[in-house]
C-alpha cells in the first residue's frame, strides 16, 4: 500500500501539479478506508492534500483527472521534428492550446509563429515550453551550422519563452551532454544546458535520451541502421550504460507532458531509467 504524499500515490502527484497549469478540470477523489469509501468530486479546484484524505495512515487514495476544454498553453519549439511532433500530436489529443515556433509551419497547432530563431517576435504568454530541436553534424552540413540549431535556436527560444512570461521549461538534448565532452556533438549539447541552466527558471526540465526510435520526415541512413540492431545491442547496456538505451520518441513525448505537470523548483536531469518512471507515473493517465 503506497504511503500518502508517495510518487506512488495519485494524491500527492495531482496536488504536484498545481493548478495555475490546468485552467479547465474536473476529478474525482476516492478514498477507501477499511470496508467504507469515501467520493468526493472537485470541478475547477485543486485540493489540497487534506481535502483528500483526512486520515494519514492506512487508507488508499485515488485521484482520477478528467480534462475538459483546454489545458496548458503550452509553447513548441521542433514541432516539424521526430519528437516534437508526437508532442504536438499528442498535446493536441488531450486539449492543449499549442502555439508552434519554428521556420516552418507544422499544420496541426493551435496557433503557429513562422520565424527564423534570429529575429523571433514576442511570444504570447504560457505557462509550459518545450524546446525539441535539433539536427545532426552529417544533416546540418558543417559544425557552425550544427550550432546555430542545437544551441542558438535552442537559446534564442529559451529567451523569448522567459520573456513572455514562461518559468518552466522543458529541453531535449541528447545522452552523454557534457561542456566538457571531447566529442563536438556532446560538447554543445552541454553548452547549451549550461546556458539553459543560467537563465533562471523556476524549473528546468532536461531530457537526455540515447537513440531515438521513430519514423522520421528526413531520412538518415546511419540512424536506421542503428535502429535496426536497437533491440539487440539495448539488451547489452547494463549498469551505467542502461542511459544509452534506445527511446520510441512517442515515449520522450509522453515523458515531456508528464513532466509539464510538475512544478518543484530547481534542475532536474532525465536519463534512459528516470524517463522510464515518469512513464510509469499515475499522472501518465491524462496524458494518453
Amino acid at each position: 500500500m503506497a504511503k500518502p504524499g508517495s510518487e506512488a500515490n495519485p494524491c500527492f502527484l495531482l496536488q504536484r501539479g498545481g493548478g495555475k497549469i490546468l485552467r479547465s478540470f474536473s476529478w474525482t477523489s476516492i478514498s477507501t478506508h477499511g470496508s467504507g469509501q469515501q467520493r468526493v468530486n472537485y470541478s475547477n479546484q485543486w485540493p489540497s492534500r487534506h481535502d483528500l484524505c483526512t486520515r494519514s495512515i492506512g487508507c488508499t487514495c485515488i485521484g482520477l483527472v478528467y480534462l475538459d476544454g483546454t489545458g496548458m498553453r503550452l509553447l513548441l519549439a521542433g514541432g516539424t521534428g521526430l519528437i516534437g511532433g508526437e508532442v504536438l500530436r499528442l498535446g493536441l489529443k488531450n486539449g492543449h492550446e499549442i502555439m508552434t515556433v519554428g521556420r516552418r509551419p507544422t499544420g496541426m497547432a493551435s496557433s503557429e509563429i513562422v520565424s527564423s530563431f534570429d529575429d523571433l517576435p514576442q511570444l504570447p504568454p504560457a505557462d509550459i515550453a518545450i524546446c525539441a530541436l535539433g539536427t545532426t553534424i552529417r544533416q546540418a552540413g558543417t559544425q557552425a551550422a550544427f550550432r546555430a540549431i542545437d544551441e542558438e535556436a535552442v537559446s534564442s527560444f529559451a529567451k523569448a519563452a522567459k520573456a513572455a512570461g514562461v518559468d518552466h521549461f522543458l529541453v531535449v538534448t541528447a545522452v552523454g551532454a557534457s561542456p566538457d565532452a571531447s566529442i563536438f556533438y556532446s560538447r554543445v549539447k552541454g553548452q547549451t544546458e549550461g546556458q539553459l541552466m543560467m537563465m533562471g527558471f523556476k524549473r528546468l526540465d532536461i531530457i537526455r535520451p540515447g537513440l531515438l526510435l521513430g519514423d522520421r520526415k528526413k531520412r538518415r541512413p546511419i540512424e536506421a541502421l542503428l535502429q535496426h540492431i536497437a533491440p539487440a545491442t539495448d539488451l547489452l547496456m547494463r549498469g551505467k550504460w542502461r542511459r544509452y538505451r534506445s527511446l520510441q520518441a512517442a515515449d520522450a513525448a509522453h515523458c515531456l507532458l508528464g513532466l509539464a505537470a510538475s512544478n518543484e523548483p530547481g534542475v532536474y536531469i532525465h536519463h534512459f531509467d528516470d524517463i522510464m518512471k515518469v512513464l510509469q507515473s499515475p499522472l501518465q493517465d491524462v496524458t494518453k
